[in-house]
């Protein structure tokens, strides 16, 4: 196997990864959002047309009852691919008002579109017409290109398919340029810049092995040149598809990102709130179920599941603070300073960890339930600051046995003067957040 075939292969199964990475959003997504579908049929059927180009497959293909059909077979998943991430570009800028002014940039991409549909059509029903009538296929090729160079039937059915790929690598190189210009994410500006060098490379590949085609039919170069020729176009192609696939999940990087912090959030919380959906069943959607379970179920964006369990603790608290005294805060506070130190980032999550546990034990034990005790308002700006505390008590839950928890609970509880002079008092509010 030479380095051109290893190199075959690995993009190939590079652009197959990212169409089955991105193939749930496409599957899955909003009905209106095409964008996902045209880039994952763009994805998919570039690794199809790679797949065809390995060694293995292609000597396969071209070695069965229809001669060279490898070759066929990868113009027909190209031409797809090609028509899908035209359609991307459209569906990538959206709706503009009706009546409003449409950029040029969007217009002209309109206006490819409207045609491409039609031209893919065109061009796979006058390939397959040249392939089974033109081309000389009486002796099986390896490398189609430099196998065929010199005959004009071959050179005629190569010459209308990179005519398509040059028109389509022009039209992305040239809207993809502009979009680089104007991305101001730095993320996207270099995933959109190696999709527009992919491009050009496109561009010079289409155009370079059209002429030698077609200088062939002139003068018949040497089966050495052909060949060389060949590959060193084709190792340009495998560096315009890396960059290509690269490029293209550069954007998607950061969504990626987001996921897996979202995943690791639910790893954190799922102990925590398991335990509090178990004292009080009626509060979740869905009973819980195992981490497992809950990080499988695709039918819930994780994002929206980790603000349902953040809206499932804190309503889970609330109702445990008519369970427990007062008390029950400075005495998880002390607790925590006892085990924490006086390090705010560990005592504050850890006396939070410390009062909802001590609570779970009263609630458990069959404390009966009265007024709503003091509890301390944590300030969260956002919603991601709410889940980056509850995090950091989940975390510190983990480290609080049972014991300790019920030992924090009975330094809470009430003396009997304490409880006396409770029941004369006038009836108080419990926090600035009840009151509200």
């Amino acid at each position: 196997m030479t380095p051109l075939d290893l190199a075959g292969y690995l993009v190939a199964a590079l652009m197959t990864a990212v169409a089955l990475w991105r193939m749930p959003a496409a599957l899955w997504g909003d009905e209106e959002d095409k964008r996902r579908r045209a880039l994952w049929g763009c994805y998919a059927g570039f690794a199809a047309a790679l797949w065809t180009k390995t060694r293995a497959v292609r000597l396969a293909l071209n070695d069965s009852a229809v001669t060279d059909l490898a070759v066929l077979i990868k113009h027909y998943t190209a031409t797809i691919a090609i028509l899908a991430i035209l359609s991307y570009i459209v569906a990538i800028y959206g709706r503009y008002p009706d009546g409003g002014t449409v950029p040029r940039h969007v217009r002209f991409a309109r206006a490819i579109q409207q045609v491409a549909t039609k031209a893919s059509i065109a061009t796979l029903i006058l390939l397959t017409v040249l392939f089974f009538t033109v081309v000389d296929r009486s002796v099986p090729s390896d490398r189609f290109v430099a196998d065929h160079a010199g005959q004009w039937g071959a050179t005629l059915y190569m010459s209308v398919f990179y005519l398509y790929l040059g028109a389509a690598s022009a039209v992305c190189a040239y809207q993809w340029a502009l979009a680089t210009a104007n991305a101001g994410l730095r993320y996207l500006r270099v995933g959109l810049g190696m999709m527009t060098f992919a491009m050009f490379i496109g561009v010079g590949y289409t155009v370079s092995r059209t002429l030698f085609l077609w200088v062939s039919v002139v003068d018949n170069p040497s089966e050495s040149f052909a060949l060389r020729f060949d590959e060193i176009t084709e190792a340009a192609q495998v560096v315009l598809f890396a960059f290509f696939a690269v490029g293209a999940s550069i954007p998607a990087l950061s969504k990626g990102q987001r996921r897996a912090k979202l995943w690791r959030a639910q790893v954190k919380l799922h102990g925590l709130w398991r335990e509090l959906m178990t004292a009080f069943p009626e509060q979740p959607f869905d009973p819980p179920a195992s981490l497992a379970r809950e990080l499988t179920r695709f039918d819930t964006p994780a994002d929206l599941r980790i603000d349902r369990w953040a809206a499932d603790i804190a309503d889970a608290v609330e109702k445990l603070r008519h369970y427990v005294p007062d008390t029950l805060l400075p005495a998880a506070k002390a607790a925590a300073a006892a085990d924490g130190g006086t390090d705010p980032d560990r005592a504050g999550p850890l006396a939070e960890a410390y009062w909802i546990k001590a609570a779970l034990t009263a609630k458990n034990s069959g404390a009966p339930a009265s007024v709503a005790a003091a509890v301390e308002t944590q300030h969260a700006t956002d919603q991601d600051g709410e889940v980056a505390w509850l995090v950091r008590v989940a975390t510190a839950y983990r480290t609080v046995p049972q014991n300790r928890a019920a030992q924090v609970l009975a330094d809470a509880a009430p003396t009997p003067s304490t409880a006396s002079a409770t029941a004369t008092a006038a009836p108080r509010t419990a926090s600035t957040e009840e009151t509200a």
